[in-house]
């Protein structure tokens, strides 16, 4: 019978959904590193979220999908104050939501599950991009309190970041320095967001971009700065045309990794 998926450790090894999931529930904080428009990797996020509410008892939920500055109009939403209608009205969604994150706010919605938006709004990084890190110093204090707490310190050397500044050297973009601090402004805010909400005993389930958490950078980097003891666990996501083994350079980017057939149905 044909899989969809197939699930390896760190090492390449293939493990079952059970070894994983008992892996969770030993971490402080998950993180799920997806592709944005793979459909199943979004079900196996709600599947985990299922899961991990029903196995660990207190859990909490953050999303690089939603900013930090629709927290309120979310919680409203949550909290059942406003209806759904008021919801996609007031709140910035991503063009998938309705496809892919809805069922996992409607979970959580519907079982008392905090969700906790924790990216930076986008146009503090467009900022950053176009006029360069220094230019958030000039912001409003009002402002900054939606942003990770300055100075903001980036490493260039981090192999992700510098794979960054190495594709655009090469393609003859922009300022690659100024796409790799408004990438780090991501990491750095969504880093912030997770500590300010750690709470002890709960498991708190972060979902992001793929590329936000692989080989323990990302927001991992800022994360452990702040809590160099948090107990963190990465799953990760690639495609591929046959998943009955990782290919060569996948593994070792997260704890765990979905191989998923490349030919699995997009959202966009």
């Amino acid at each position: 019978m044909k899989q969809p998926y197939s699930l390896f450790d760190e090492k390449g090894k293939s493990i079952s959904y059970e070894k994983l999931l008992k892996a969770c529930l030993k971490a402080d904080v998950v993180f799920f590193g997806e592709l944005h428009n793979n459909t199943l990797n979004h079900w196996l996020e709600l599947q985990i979220l299922k899961d991990l509410h029903k196995k660990s008892g207190d859990l909490a939920m953050g999303m690089e999908m939603f900013e930090v500055d629709n927290q309120l109009v979310l919680n409203e939403y949550l909290s059942k104050l406003i209806d759904e209608k008021q919801f996609l009205a007031e709140a910035k969604f991503w063009d998938n939501y309705k496809s892919d994150y809805r069922p996992l706010i409607e979970y959580a919605k519907a079982n008392s599950i905090a969700v906790v938006a924790t990216n930076v709004p986008r146009r503090y990084a467009n900022v950053v991009y176009k006029k360069g890190l220094k230019t958030l110093d000039s912001l409003s204090q009002e402002t900054k309190a939606l942003i990770v707490p300055l100075p903001l310190t980036v490493d260039y050397t981090l192999s992700n970041y510098k794979a960054m500044l190495d594709g655009m050297a090469q393609h003859g973009g922009g300022s690659a320095e100024n796409l790799v601090a408004s990438q780090a402004l991501k990491d750095a805010t969504m880093a912030h967001n997770i500590v300010k909400n750690l709470k002890d005993g709960q498991i708190f389930y972060h979902l992001n971009g793929a590329y936000h958490s692989q080989d323990n950078q990302g927001i991992l980097t800022y994360l452990k700065e702040s809590k160099p003891k948090v107990k963190v666990l990465t799953i990760d996501v690639v495609e591929q045309d046959n998943i009955d083994s990782m290919e060569q350079g996948s593994a070792g980017k997260a704890d765990f990794t979905f191989c998923i057939a490349k030919d699995m149905i997009k959202s966009y």
